[in-house]
Protein backbone atom coordinates (compact mmCIF):
# COMPACT_ATOMS: atom_id res chain seq x y z
CA UNK A 1 0.00 0.00 0.00
CA UNK A 2 1.43 3.13 -1.25
CA UNK A 3 3.78 5.05 1.47
CA UNK A 4 3.22 2.67 4.03
CA UNK A 5 4.87 -0.53 3.04
CA UNK A 6 6.81 -3.14 5.06
CA UNK A 7 8.10 -5.49 2.34
CA UNK A 8 11.24 -5.94 1.26
CA UNK A 9 14.64 -8.21 1.64
CA UNK A 10 14.45 -8.72 5.56
CA UNK A 11 11.02 -10.08 5.63
CA UNK A 12 11.01 -12.06 2.69
CA UNK A 13 13.80 -13.76 3.31
CA UNK A 14 12.41 -14.30 7.05
CA UNK A 15 9.52 -16.17 5.41
CA UNK A 16 11.43 -17.91 2.99
CA UNK A 17 12.93 -19.86 6.17
CA UNK A 18 16.26 -17.14 5.95
CA UNK A 19 18.15 -16.33 9.06
CA UNK A 20 20.26 -13.53 9.07
CA UNK A 21 23.18 -16.10 9.28
CA UNK A 22 22.17 -17.36 5.92
CA UNK A 23 22.43 -13.99 4.34
CA UNK A 24 25.13 -12.08 2.82
CA UNK A 25 25.36 -8.59 4.07
CA UNK A 26 23.19 -6.22 2.03
CA UNK A 27 24.86 -3.46 -0.21
CA UNK A 28 25.47 -0.30 0.78
CA UNK A 29 22.94 2.07 -0.93
CA UNK A 30 24.20 5.67 -1.33
CA UNK A 31 22.14 8.83 -0.60
CA UNK A 32 19.69 8.38 -3.39
CA UNK A 33 19.03 12.33 -4.65
CA UNK A 34 18.89 14.37 -7.56
CA UNK A 35 22.80 13.88 -7.80
CA UNK A 36 22.78 10.80 -7.70
CA UNK A 37 20.35 10.44 -10.48
CA UNK A 38 22.41 13.28 -12.76
CA UNK A 39 25.35 11.23 -12.39
CA UNK A 40 23.56 7.91 -13.58
CA UNK A 41 21.90 9.92 -16.37
CA UNK A 42 24.70 11.25 -17.80
CA UNK A 43 26.78 8.23 -17.46
CA UNK A 44 24.10 5.52 -19.30
CA UNK A 45 21.74 7.79 -21.43
CA UNK A 46 23.97 10.59 -22.38
CA UNK A 47 20.57 11.36 -24.31
CA UNK A 48 18.64 12.80 -21.74
CA UNK A 49 21.63 14.26 -19.71
CA UNK A 50 20.48 18.21 -20.63
CA UNK A 51 17.01 17.13 -19.26
CA UNK A 52 16.15 18.51 -14.97
CA UNK A 53 15.70 16.22 -12.36
CA UNK A 54 13.76 16.49 -9.64
CA UNK A 55 11.75 14.68 -6.75
CA UNK A 56 8.35 13.90 -7.37
CA UNK A 57 5.64 15.90 -5.03
CA UNK A 58 4.88 12.45 -3.58
CA UNK A 59 7.37 9.58 -3.23
CA UNK A 60 7.16 5.75 -2.36
CA UNK A 61 8.47 3.42 0.16
CA UNK A 62 9.87 0.77 -2.71
CA UNK A 63 11.74 3.28 -5.25
CA UNK A 64 12.74 6.64 -5.17
CA UNK A 65 11.28 8.61 -7.39
CA UNK A 66 12.50 11.77 -9.40
CA UNK A 67 11.31 13.58 -12.50
CA UNK A 68 13.30 13.42 -15.58
CA UNK A 69 12.37 16.31 -17.79
CA UNK A 70 8.44 16.90 -18.17
CA UNK A 71 7.88 13.60 -20.07
CA UNK A 72 9.70 10.98 -18.09
CA UNK A 73 10.34 9.29 -14.16
CA UNK A 74 13.47 7.91 -13.16
CA UNK A 75 12.34 5.01 -10.22
CA UNK A 76 15.19 3.47 -8.20
CA UNK A 77 14.93 1.05 -5.62
CA UNK A 78 15.89 1.55 -2.20
CA UNK A 79 16.65 -1.37 -1.09
CA UNK A 80 17.87 -4.79 -2.26
CA UNK A 81 14.09 -6.41 -1.78
CA UNK A 82 12.89 -4.13 -4.59
CA UNK A 83 15.51 -5.06 -6.85
CA UNK A 84 13.33 -7.62 -8.77
CA UNK A 85 10.22 -5.06 -9.50
CA UNK A 86 12.79 -3.42 -12.02
CA UNK A 87 13.06 -6.30 -14.61
CA UNK A 88 9.49 -7.75 -13.70
CA UNK A 89 7.61 -4.12 -14.15
CA UNK A 90 9.88 -3.68 -17.73
CA UNK A 91 8.85 -7.13 -19.15
CA UNK A 92 4.76 -7.20 -17.98
CA UNK A 93 4.22 -3.56 -18.10
CA UNK A 94 4.27 -3.79 -21.97
CA UNK A 95 2.09 -7.24 -21.79
CA UNK A 96 -0.43 -5.77 -20.14
CA UNK A 97 -1.26 -2.79 -20.97
CA UNK A 98 -2.90 -3.02 -24.55
CA UNK A 99 -5.45 -5.20 -22.54
CA UNK A 100 -6.25 -2.42 -19.31
CA UNK A 101 -8.88 -0.33 -19.30
CA UNK A 102 -7.03 2.55 -18.43
CA UNK A 103 -3.31 4.18 -18.45
CA UNK A 104 -0.21 1.89 -16.71
CA UNK A 105 3.23 3.11 -16.81
CA UNK A 106 5.39 2.20 -19.99
CA UNK A 107 8.98 1.56 -19.40
CA UNK A 108 11.16 2.94 -21.74
CA UNK A 109 14.98 2.76 -20.30
CA UNK A 110 16.52 -0.02 -17.94
CA UNK A 111 20.00 1.69 -16.28
CA UNK A 112 22.37 -0.56 -14.69
CA UNK A 113 24.40 -0.03 -11.39
CA UNK A 114 26.69 2.27 -11.14
CA UNK A 115 27.92 5.28 -9.78
CA UNK A 116 27.92 4.15 -6.20
CA UNK A 117 24.68 2.88 -6.59
CA UNK A 118 24.29 -1.12 -6.44
CA UNK A 119 21.23 -2.16 -8.24
CA UNK A 120 19.66 -1.87 -11.36
CA UNK A 121 17.03 0.91 -11.73
CA UNK A 122 14.59 2.57 -14.18
CA UNK A 123 13.30 4.81 -16.75
CA UNK A 124 9.20 5.54 -17.29
CA UNK A 125 6.98 7.55 -19.03
CA UNK A 126 6.10 10.15 -16.95
CA UNK A 127 1.64 9.72 -16.38
CA UNK A 128 -0.14 13.17 -15.09
CA UNK A 129 -2.38 13.26 -12.13
CA UNK A 130 -3.07 13.53 -8.99
CA UNK A 131 -2.94 10.69 -6.38
CA UNK A 132 -6.34 9.75 -5.12
CA UNK A 133 -7.27 11.22 -2.00
CA UNK A 134 -10.97 10.75 -1.28
CA UNK A 135 -11.21 14.90 -1.51
CA UNK A 136 -9.92 14.96 -5.20
CA UNK A 137 -12.54 12.15 -6.32
CA UNK A 138 -15.39 13.87 -7.83
CA UNK A 139 -17.96 10.27 -7.41
CA UNK A 140 -16.38 8.02 -5.53
CA UNK A 141 -19.11 5.30 -6.42
CA UNK A 142 -18.27 5.84 -9.64
CA UNK A 143 -14.73 6.02 -9.11
CA UNK A 144 -15.17 2.14 -7.06
CA UNK A 145 -17.00 0.69 -10.34
CA UNK A 146 -14.18 2.04 -12.64
CA UNK A 147 -11.47 0.49 -10.33
CA UNK A 148 -13.89 -2.66 -10.13
CA UNK A 149 -13.68 -2.75 -14.13
CA UNK A 150 -10.17 -2.41 -13.99
CA UNK A 151 -9.64 -5.28 -11.76
CA UNK A 152 -11.51 -7.24 -13.75
CA UNK A 153 -10.37 -6.49 -17.08
CA UNK A 154 -6.93 -7.49 -14.88
CA UNK A 155 -6.95 -11.36 -14.72
CA UNK A 156 -7.64 -11.58 -18.34
CA UNK A 157 -4.31 -11.49 -19.87
CA UNK A 158 -2.73 -15.76 -20.37
CA UNK A 159 -1.34 -15.90 -16.34
CA UNK A 160 1.05 -19.12 -17.63
CA UNK A 161 4.38 -17.55 -17.62
CA UNK A 162 3.60 -14.58 -15.48
CA UNK A 163 5.26 -14.51 -12.00
CA UNK A 164 3.97 -17.04 -9.20
CA UNK A 165 3.14 -15.13 -5.79
CA UNK A 166 6.42 -14.60 -3.49
CA UNK A 167 8.80 -13.32 -2.13
CA UNK A 168 8.79 -10.77 -5.16
CA UNK A 169 5.59 -9.69 -4.17
CA UNK A 170 5.56 -9.66 -0.30
CA UNK A 171 3.46 -13.04 -0.79
CA UNK A 172 0.70 -10.62 -2.11
CA UNK A 173 -1.53 -13.63 -4.26
CA UNK A 174 -0.55 -16.16 -1.86
CA UNK A 175 -2.37 -17.41 1.21
CA UNK A 176 -2.60 -15.35 3.95
CA UNK A 177 -1.38 -18.25 6.46
CA UNK A 178 2.11 -16.74 4.94
CA UNK A 179 1.40 -13.78 7.37
CA UNK A 180 -0.43 -15.95 10.00
CA UNK A 181 2.79 -16.15 13.06
CA UNK A 182 2.81 -12.50 12.59
CA UNK A 183 -0.86 -11.63 12.40
CA UNK A 184 -1.04 -13.68 15.68
CA UNK A 185 1.61 -12.08 17.55
CA UNK A 186 0.73 -8.34 16.81
CA UNK A 187 -2.66 -9.13 18.41
CA UNK A 188 -1.04 -10.74 21.39
CA UNK A 189 1.17 -7.90 21.71
CA UNK A 190 -1.76 -5.02 20.71
CA UNK A 191 -4.01 -6.70 23.52
CA UNK A 192 -6.37 -3.87 24.96
CA UNK A 193 -6.04 -1.68 22.32
CA UNK A 194 -7.79 -3.55 20.10
CA UNK A 195 -10.96 -5.63 19.75
CA UNK A 196 -8.83 -8.76 20.14
CA UNK A 197 -11.97 -11.06 20.10
CA UNK A 198 -13.30 -9.71 16.16
CA UNK A 199 -10.62 -8.82 14.86
CA UNK A 200 -9.06 -12.95 16.05
CA UNK A 201 -12.53 -14.07 14.30
CA UNK A 202 -12.03 -11.83 11.13
CA UNK A 203 -8.75 -13.47 11.15
CA UNK A 204 -9.74 -16.88 11.68
CA UNK A 205 -12.68 -16.18 9.32
CA UNK A 206 -10.37 -15.23 6.18
CA UNK A 207 -7.74 -18.05 6.97
CA UNK A 208 -10.83 -20.76 6.40
CA UNK A 209 -11.06 -19.42 2.36
CA UNK A 210 -8.56 -20.62 0.04
CA UNK A 211 -8.46 -19.71 -3.62
CA UNK A 212 -9.56 -22.76 -5.42
CA UNK A 213 -9.65 -20.97 -9.17
CA UNK A 214 -6.43 -21.26 -11.30
CA UNK A 215 -3.89 -18.45 -10.66
CA UNK A 216 -4.38 -14.93 -12.16
CA UNK A 217 -2.99 -11.77 -12.29
CA UNK A 218 -2.92 -9.31 -9.66
CA UNK A 219 -1.67 -5.87 -8.96
CA UNK A 220 -0.71 -6.42 -5.46
CA UNK A 221 -0.80 -2.90 -4.15
CA UNK A 222 -4.03 -1.00 -4.94
CA UNK A 223 -3.89 2.06 -2.66
CA UNK A 224 -4.54 5.56 -3.28
CA UNK A 225 -0.89 6.57 -3.58
CA UNK A 226 -1.00 3.96 -7.04
CA UNK A 227 -4.34 5.34 -8.07
CA UNK A 228 -4.04 8.80 -10.45
CA UNK A 229 -7.40 11.01 -10.89
CA UNK A 230 -7.73 13.69 -13.78
CA UNK A 231 -11.01 15.83 -13.62
CA UNK A 232 -12.15 13.52 -10.06
CA UNK A 233 -11.92 10.41 -12.25
CA UNK A 234 -9.45 7.80 -11.76
CA UNK A 235 -7.35 7.96 -15.01
CA UNK A 236 -4.37 5.71 -14.30
CA UNK A 237 -2.64 2.70 -12.25
CA UNK A 238 0.66 3.12 -11.35
CA UNK A 239 3.38 1.01 -8.73
CA UNK A 240 2.89 -2.69 -10.70
CA UNK A 241 6.18 -3.86 -8.59
CA UNK A 242 3.87 -6.54 -6.34
CA UNK A 243 2.14 -8.02 -9.34
CA UNK A 244 2.32 -11.55 -10.03
CA UNK A 245 0.00 -14.13 -10.69
CA UNK A 246 -2.31 -16.14 -7.80
CA UNK A 247 -5.28 -15.01 -5.67
CA UNK A 248 -6.69 -11.53 -6.35
CA UNK A 249 -7.89 -11.07 -3.03
CA UNK A 250 -5.11 -9.18 -1.86
CA UNK A 251 -6.63 -6.60 -4.77
CA UNK A 252 -9.88 -6.26 -2.43
CA UNK A 253 -7.88 -4.37 0.16
CA UNK A 254 -8.78 -0.50 -1.13
CA UNK A 255 -12.46 -1.15 -0.05
CA UNK A 256 -11.31 -0.66 3.63
CA UNK A 257 -8.64 1.74 3.05
CA UNK A 258 -9.86 4.02 0.35
CA UNK A 259 -14.17 3.32 0.17
CA UNK A 260 -16.89 2.79 2.34
CA UNK A 261 -20.42 2.71 2.60
CA UNK A 262 -21.91 3.00 -0.73
CA UNK A 263 -19.04 2.93 -3.19
CA UNK A 264 -17.89 -0.06 -0.79
CA UNK A 265 -20.68 -1.71 -2.09
CA UNK A 266 -21.10 -0.66 -5.58
CA UNK A 267 -17.03 -1.90 -5.83
CA UNK A 268 -18.16 -5.46 -4.06
CA UNK A 269 -20.95 -5.73 -6.60
CA UNK A 270 -19.27 -4.58 -9.86
CA UNK A 271 -16.38 -7.22 -9.33
CA UNK A 272 -19.01 -10.40 -8.10
CA UNK A 273 -16.88 -11.13 -5.52
CA UNK A 274 -18.09 -14.11 -3.11
CA UNK A 275 -17.81 -14.07 0.49
CA UNK A 276 -14.46 -16.20 0.72
CA UNK A 277 -12.51 -13.84 -1.21
CA UNK A 278 -14.21 -10.68 0.33
CA UNK A 279 -13.32 -12.52 3.85
CA UNK A 280 -9.50 -12.97 2.53
CA UNK A 281 -9.47 -9.32 1.21
CA UNK A 282 -10.33 -7.92 4.51
CA UNK A 283 -7.35 -10.30 5.96
CA UNK A 284 -4.95 -8.61 4.06
CA UNK A 285 -6.59 -5.11 5.53
CA UNK A 286 -6.70 -6.42 8.94
CA UNK A 287 -2.60 -7.94 8.73
CA UNK A 288 -1.18 -4.57 7.87
CA UNK A 289 -3.54 -2.38 10.49
CA UNK A 290 -2.54 -4.70 13.10
CA UNK A 291 1.59 -4.84 11.71
CA UNK A 292 2.05 -1.02 11.57
CA UNK A 293 -0.39 0.11 14.52
CA UNK A 294 2.49 0.96 16.36
CA UNK A 295 4.36 2.95 13.34
CA UNK A 296 6.28 5.86 14.44
CA UNK A 297 5.41 7.78 11.91
CA UNK A 298 1.65 9.01 13.21
CA UNK A 299 0.54 9.41 9.76
CA UNK A 300 1.09 5.54 9.39
CA UNK A 301 -0.12 4.78 12.66
CA UNK A 302 -3.43 6.85 12.37
CA UNK A 303 -3.79 5.00 8.38
CA UNK A 304 -3.41 1.72 10.64
CA UNK A 305 -6.20 2.93 13.02
CA UNK A 306 -8.75 3.51 10.25
CA UNK A 307 -8.09 0.31 8.51
CA UNK A 308 -8.73 -1.57 11.59
CA UNK A 309 -11.66 0.68 12.38
CA UNK A 310 -12.90 0.09 8.85
CA UNK A 311 -12.70 -3.39 8.86
CA UNK A 312 -14.29 -4.49 12.40
CA UNK A 313 -17.21 -1.94 11.58
CA UNK A 314 -17.90 -3.65 8.33
CA UNK A 315 -17.06 -7.40 9.47
CA UNK A 316 -19.84 -6.64 12.73
CA UNK A 317 -22.71 -4.90 9.62
CA UNK A 318 -21.77 -8.24 7.65
CA UNK A 319 -22.51 -10.36 10.44
CA UNK A 320 -25.46 -8.49 11.51
CA UNK A 321 -27.37 -9.09 8.12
Amino acid sequence: MAGNRLRGGGRAGTLAGMTPLDAAPPPRVPSIDVALVRRLIATQFPRWADLPVRPVAVGGWDNRTFHLGDAMTVRLPSAAGYVPQVDKEHRWLPVLAPRLPLTVPTPLARGEPGEGYPFPWAVHRWIDGETARVDRIGDLTAFARTLADFLAALPRPEPAAGPPAGAHSSFRGASLMTYDAETRRAIEALGDRIPVGTVTEIWATALRSTWSGPPVWFHGDVAWGNLLVRGGRLAAVIDFGCCGVGDPACDLAVAWTLLSGPSRSAFRAALAVDDGMWARGRGWVLWKGLITLDNPDPVRAAEASHMLDAVCTEYAESVAR
